[in-house]
């Protein structure tokens, strides 16, 4: 055997020529060797302005002796020490080397793009795929934390406090509004109840209704990781600098409702300049503080209303939700205001102009799905135990900017038999009007 191995030897000098017989040093060269550990990256949503946390990719190297370059997309950031970041750097390697890599947005848009890596001593460059999505920049507010609300237990069923807000809102696109309701240790009210947020007209003192919701049975909203979510960007005008607001629940324990509330002010090009805003139904302090449904009344649903000049886009905002068990029922065993569905319109001019159609909303798939022994599930007409009340929006043409306009809220004909209790409507209708040029606030006059 040793023999055999000593005959191989000598055949493989004879082949390669040995240093005697040559003279000289024959060397083998192995081919560079550059290569990733992976394919792609993909971060998290990132807002514009800021930086996601880095990801490492591992570049091995064997027999180089040229320098990586490597650079980096639009949107994206590297380094070899995740401490100092650029677009593009180079370096001799070694045969393992980190680079990290960041997302750091500058428009709200996708960033699909690609990482080059290339060298002298490799044919074809490396490509690293890249995936991010950068996000608008959100300015966050904390109003109430863990207030809490009831009416038993030394509690209040309503708060209000002045907070301070953000005080530039030209470039203001949306504001959202979150409200979080958690349990004390008894454990959250049993019933389903009206709730309401509001902010104060510091000019005239009056309480406009920002969002309305109704609590779930028996639990708070933590299935939600923010909590219920309301577009408020229609009052941009009085949520800024020191606004003063007030949270109320009808709630009739001591089994308090704990509310926290909290703002995103989303940075964007804001669809107007400015906002005026005006109330024009202000039927909201409780479930029964409303119209009186199926019977005679003297609350006045007729109103005129004179809107401004230069108003490029006019809105209506309307808020309403029934409450009561009266009769008769309707013919699937529905009784008013809280079951039963209906179409109310709003006139203007003397004509049906809109229709606010209170029907399902789809109650069984609330996510806030855990308020059992409540009776959660059945459809309510337009709302649902858990869930914020719907937001009715109707837009008039702008033509109508600079004239005087009749509004009235038409509901639906149905008279009470008075044998199953009382039926109620709250309602609380806004007109918003929006201008690239200053602009005031529509006069409303019974």
């Amino acid at each position: 055997m040793k023999n055999l191995y000593k005959l191989l030897f000598c055949a493989f000098l004879m082949a390669c020529g040995s240093d005697e017989d040559s003279g000289n040093n024959n060397v083998i060269n192995l081919p560079a060797s550059i290569s990733a550990n992976v394919s792609s990256l993909s971060f998290e949503n990132t807002m514009v302005t800021q930086v996601s946390d880095s990801q490492v990719i591992i570049i091995s190297a064997e027999n180089t002796s040229s320098e990586l370059n490597i650079s980096s997309p639009n949107g994206y950031e590297i380094s070899t020490d995740n401490n100092s970041f650029s677009e593009d750097i180079s370096f001799v390697p070694e045969l393992s080397n980190e680079i990290y890599v960041r997302f750091r947005p500058s428009d709200v848009t996708n960033y699909y793009s690609t990482l080059v890596i290339s060298s002298n001593d490799i044919g074809n460059n490396i490509n690293i795929n890249l995936f991010g999505v950068g996000t608008a920049m959100i300015h966050n507010y904390q109003a109430f934390e863990n207030q809490a609300l009831g009416y038993g237990g030394g509690f209040s069923q309503s708060a209000s406090q002045v907070f301070s807000l953000h005080n530039d809102l030209s470039n203001i696109q949306e504001i959202k509004m979150y409200l979080q309701i958690d349990c004390p240790s008894s454990g959250c009210d049993d019933w389903d109840r009206f709730a309401n947020v509001k902010v104060k007209d510091q000019s005239t003192g009056n309480w406009y209704e920002i969002a309305r919701y109704i609590t779930p049975y028996w639990v708070g909203t933590q299935q939600l990781q923010r909590g219920l979510e309301f577009d408020v960007t229609d009052f941009k005008s009085f949520l800024k600098d020191s606004a003063e607001l007030r949270i109320y629940i009808e709630n009739w324990t001591a089994k308090a409702d704990i509310v926290s509330i909290d703002f995103d002010y989303i940075v964007g090009t804001p669809d107007y300049e400015n906002y005026a805003i005006s109330e024009v139904l202000n039927l909201h302090s409780n479930s029964i503080s409303g119209v009186p449904y199926g019977v005679a009344h003297d609350l006045d649903l007729e109103k005129s209303i004179q809107i401004p000049n230069d108003a490029d886009s006019i809105e209506f905002r309307t808020i309403i939700s029934g409450w009561g068990h009266a009769t008769p029922y309707d013919p699937d065993g529905r009784p008013c205001a809280e079951w039963c569905y209906r179409t109310h319109d709003i006139k203007i001019n003397g004509g049906n102009t809109y229709q606010h159609n209170l029907g399902p909303i789809g109650c069984s798939a609330n996510p806030v799905s855990n308020q059992n022994p409540g009776n959660w599930m059945p459809d309510r007409a337009g709302w649902c135990p858990g869930m914020a009340v719907p937001v009715r929006m109707n837009n008039l043409d702008p033509s109508f900017s600079g004239s005087t306009i009749s509004f009235e809220y038409d509901f639906e004909d149905w008279t009470s038999d008075g044998a199953g209790g009382n039926a109620f409507y709250a309602i609380s209708t806004y007109i918003i009007v929006k201008s690239n040029s200053e602009i005031t606030a529509p006069i409303i006059t019974d």
